[in-house]
């Protein structure tokens, strides 16, 4: 990793004795042709965002830090940025770098991550043309799309006004604990929809291909045991709701713990940083797995219907099989399915789990 050092170039260098700024976005630049478009950034994207936010105060740092070493991807680059952003205390951060960055073979320009707070510009995709120009309303785009601004830059004014002003406010003031995360999740709501929205948490367990197979294997066994068609039909409504609700519990804890996912609190400055962060981290994962739960209820009937003869299911039940019996198979089984996908995520790589939770918005070269 190449050594941080500030860069001469940018506002925040210009002068000591500035008062503090209520905003404050650091632009990380790879030395190089990165770090000299940076320095020439600095003070037109500064102005632009003092135009379309006057009502605070923003602190461009710009400094030179290569984060990760080459061959690197974007969601490396964001990991990196994310610490340096929590260890620097900054608000908003935004990478300019060397790499080239693609999604499914195709170029792309830049990434955004709402939900870390962060975002990756490709210097290679800008073209050699009109390069200053592009970079700079690539990067407002950029930095709207941190702020929960929509990508057309038509969303709701005063809602983006707010967050401004909540990245902008004093967190020494606010409260501590429980009240604080509340009131995180109540000012930020809209900015937390856009944010999950982004990372399509119901894509989830789709990307984590052990969780699917463990989850496959043990519906198919619950499906085939008569054992368990006992216990669906004798279980009753709470019983199946509690299995229910802890097999979701028990792969939710084993995405976030096991990966990593939850972030700690560094400092005060970061606190609504890392709120955020882990309230979208949670509601995605929570999403996501209940979107997977619900999929596996429909095979799970649908397999109940077909594997499972009217005649043979009643000689195990012991009374005649109604569409009730099958949907009380159908609820255990998955139930019992979505534990055995919290066994298989317990064996899958962190890198694969952080991959399936973040999504990065991208912004096709052009």
């Amino acid at each position: 990793m190449t050594a941080a050092r500030p860069s001469p170039a940018g506002p925040s260098s210009a002068g000591a004795d500035a008062a503090p700024a209520d905003v404050v976005v650091g632009l990380v630049a790879a030395p190089g042709a990165p770090a000299e478009l940076a320095g020439e950034l600095a003070a037109d994207l500064t102005g632009a965002l003092r135009e379309r936010h006057p009502d605070v105060a923003w602190d461009l740092r710009v400094v030179e830090d290569g984060l990760v070493r080459p061959p690197a991807d974007d969601a490396e680059i964001v990991g990196a940025a994310r610490d340096r952003l929590l260890a620097e205390e900054w608000d908003l951060a935004v990478v300019v770098t060397d790499l080239p960055l693609s999604v499914d073979r195709r170029t792309v320009v830049a990434h955004a991550s709402p939900v870390h707070g962060v975002a990756v510009l490709s210097l290679p995709a800008l073209g050699a043309v009109g390069r200053r120009r592009r970079a700079l309303q690539t990067t407002l785009g950029l930095v709207r799309t941190l702020l929960g601004d929509d990508a057309d830059g038509e969303g709701d004014p005063a809602a983006l006004r707010r967050r401004v002003r909540e990245l902008a406010a004093d967190p020494a003031d606010t409260a501590e604990g429980v009240r604080f995360t509340a009131r995180v999740l109540t000012g930020n709501l809209r900015l937390l929809v856009g944010m999950v929205r982004a990372n399509r948490p119901w894509r989830l367990t789709i990307q984590l291909s052990r969780a699917l197979t463990a989850a496959v294997a043990a519906g198919v066994f619950a499906l085939v045991t008569a054992d368990i068609w006992r216990l669906a039909d004798r279980f009753g409504l709470l019983r199946l709701s509690a299995v229910g609700l802890g097999s979701v519990v028990a792969i939710c804890a084993t995405l976030v713990v096991g990966a990593e996912l939850w972030e700690r609190t560094r400092s005060r400055r970061v606190r609504k940083q890392v709120a955020l962060f882990n309230l979208a981290t949670t509601a995605t994962v929570v999403i996501g797995v209940l979107t997977f739960y619900a999929a596996l209820f429909a095979l799970a009937l649908a397999g109940s219907l077909l594997l499972v003869p009217a005649g043979l299911f009643a000689e195990g039940l012991g009374h005649p099989a109604r569409i009730g019996d099958y949907l009380e198979l159908a609820w255990l089984t998955s139930s019992l399915a979505t534990v055995g996908g919290a066994l298989g995520a317990g064996l899958e790589s962190d890198e694969a789990v952080r991959g399936a939770a973040y999504t990065h918005r991208p912004d096709a070269a052009g």
